[in-house]
């Protein structure tokens, strides 16, 4: 499977963006993809994931109510809307994706990732 994120950019607070995961291959297997980022200095977290099947989704506490996560049904195309950006969400962003099922929040169950997009909120 490849993913490909893009759709970051720079945005002032209170402002969106809406990245996109493009997924290739044998997306067939897959049960979830899963968008996650990593601040200069800290781990990579969790942002929200979408299952393949029932299309459950889950987000961090820190962008709930915030951010929506949602897919196409073949689960080639994931995307993140983001809405009142804050600075604190400048990060790069991921995508990935992974095959078995089982918890979505956990970055090291994922077995593809794609290149990042960088998020950068002005405030």
């Amino acid at each position: 499977v490849q993913l490909q994120a893009f759709g970051g950019g720079l945005v002032q607070a209170g402002g969106s963006l809406r990245l996109s995961c493009a997924a290739s291959g044998d997306t067939y297997s897959t049960y979830a993809i899963g968008w996650f980022r990593q601040a200069p200095g800290k781990e990579r977290e969790f942002v929200a994931g979408i299952t393949r099947s029932a299309g459950r989704t889950a987000y961090a506490d820190s962008v709930k109510g915030r951010f929506t996560i949602s897919r196409d049904n073949t689960m080639n195309t994931v995307d993140l809307q983001m809405d009142t950006l804050k600075p604190e969400d400048t990060a790069v962003y991921y995508c990935a994706s992974r095959r078995a099922a089982g918890s979505i929040y956990y970055a090291g169950a994922y077995n593809y990732w794609g290149q990042g997009t960088q998020v950068t909120v002005s405030s």
